[in-house]
C-alpha cells in the first residue's frame, strides 16, 4: 500500500542568509584621526561617530589625559619625562579602549595630534596598541584656518599663535608619508565626515 506523501522535511541547518559585504558606513574599523591644534579633530570625529550606522566610539586622546586632575603634566609647560609618561599612559589606555571597542563590534574613531619626525607621539606607538588594522587619518586644513579655529578655543587647548604655526609646520610632514590626508579648509563637519568615509571604505577594498 503506498504511503501518503507529505511535505518536505527541512534541511537540518537551513542555509544562512546572505550577508552583505561590509562598507565604510557598517564595517567595524579603528581610524585615528591626526591633525594640528584646530584643524577640527574632535568636532569630526564625534560627528563622524554620531552619524555612523553601527555602533561607534569617539575616543580623545586629550580627553583621557585630562582624567589626571591633580599632577597633570600639561606639555604646554614644557615637555618633560612627567607630560611623556602621561602621555604613553593615556596612549596605552585609548589602545585598550580601542581594542575592547572591536571585539565587541564597535567602531571607534581617536583624534590625537601625532608628529612624522617625533617617535614619542608617533603612529608606532598607536599601532602598537590599537592593532596594525588601526587605520590613520590627517587632517591638514590651511594654517589660517588652523589659527582662526584656535582662536575660539578656551582653557589649556588654545595655544599661542607661535605654537599652533610651528605645530601646522612639522604636520606638513605628513605629505609624502602615503597617509590619506584631507584638506578640509574649505570643507564643513559633514562632507569632512564624508571623506573618512572614503578613505575607509578604500581602505576596506586591500584588507
Amino acid at each position: 500500500m503506498q504511503q501518503p506523501v507529505g511535505p518536505p522535511l527541512p534541511p537540518a541547518h537551513p542555509p544562512m542568509p546572505a550577508v552583505p559585504p561590509a562598507d565604510a558606513t557598517t564595517a567595524a574599523v579603528a581610524v585615528l584621526l591626526i591633525g594640528p591644534a584646530g584643524a577640527g579633530k574632535t568636532t569630526v570625529a564625534r560627528y563622524w561617530a554620531d552619524t555612523r550606522r553601527v555602533p561607534t566610539a569617539h575616543i580623545s586622546l586629550d580627553d583621557v589625559r585630562e582624567w589626571v586632575r591633580s599632577g597633570f603634566a600639561d606639555p604646554q609647560s614644557g615637555w618633560n619625562e612627567h607630560s611623556e609618561a602621561q602621555y604613553r599612559l593615556a596612549r596605552r589606555t585609548c589602545g585598550f579602549a580601542a581594542r575592547n571597542f572591536l571585539a565587541n563590534g564597535i567602531s571607534c574613531i581617536i583624534d590625537d595630534a601625532v608628529f612624522p619626525d617625533w617617535p614619542a607621539v608617533g603612529l608606532g606607538g598607536w599601532k602598537r596598541h590599537v592593532g596594525p588594522g588601526l587605520l590613520p587619518v590627517v587632517l591638514l586644513p590651511g594654517l589660517e584656518v588652523v589659527l582662526e579655529r584656535n582662536a575660539e578655543r578656551s582653557g589649556n587647548r588654545r595655544l599661542g599663535d607661535e605654537e599652533v604655526a610651528r605645530i601646522h609646520g612639522r604636520m606638513a610632514g605628513w605629505y609624502g608619508s602615503g597617509l590619506p590626508i584631507i584638506d578640509n579648509s574649505q570643507q564643513d563637519v559633514a562632507t569632512t565626515a564624508r571623506l573618512i568615509d572614503e578613505v575607509v571604505a578604500r581602505a576596506l577594498t586591500t584588507w
